[in-house]
């Protein structure tokens, strides 16, 4: 199983889902799937990223699926505090693999009602019982 984050642009707004969807397995950050794949018949989705199962994250320039330790200056991975800084950080390769648990994507194409058709319920806003002032 794996996490979804599927972002919709739009709206601006992210949906979870966790599925089994081994047939994006070698797929690579960029790449565009159908999202009948997810249930999201009528869609198109695009990688945008993700981490494996310890929590490192995908770089889109790493090609492969493996990790490795690289020196980053920026980027997924590592935000330095000062410009021209650098760190040796493990960062995960651009492809999909069995040991990934979460990937990021975006829609592209597509009309209709994302959170209905993913059965997402909208959160209610609670409101706050009015003070009465002395």
């Amino acid at each position: 199983m794996m996490k979804f984050v599927i972002s919709e642009p739009k709206t601006r707004k992210a949906f979870q889902v966790e599925k089994d969807a081994p047939s994006l397995q070698g797929m690579k950050i960029g790449e565009r799937f159908d999202g009948s794949v997810l249930g999201l018949s009528g869609f198109s989705l695009q990688i945008t990223g993700g981490s494996d199962k310890e929590g490192f994250p995908m770089r889109p320039d790493m090609v492969g699926a493996m990790r490795k330790k690289l020196l980053l200056t920026s980027g997924p991975g590592y935000v330095p505090v000062k410009k021209g800084i650098k760190r040796r950080k493990y960062v995960r390769g651009n492809m999909i693999s069995e040991a990934s648990a979460q990937i990021n994507c975006k829609i592209v194409e597509g009309d209709g009602n994302v959170m209905e058709i993913l059965g997402i319920k909208p959160k209610e806003k609670a409101e706050k019982p009015k003070e009465e002032k002395k």
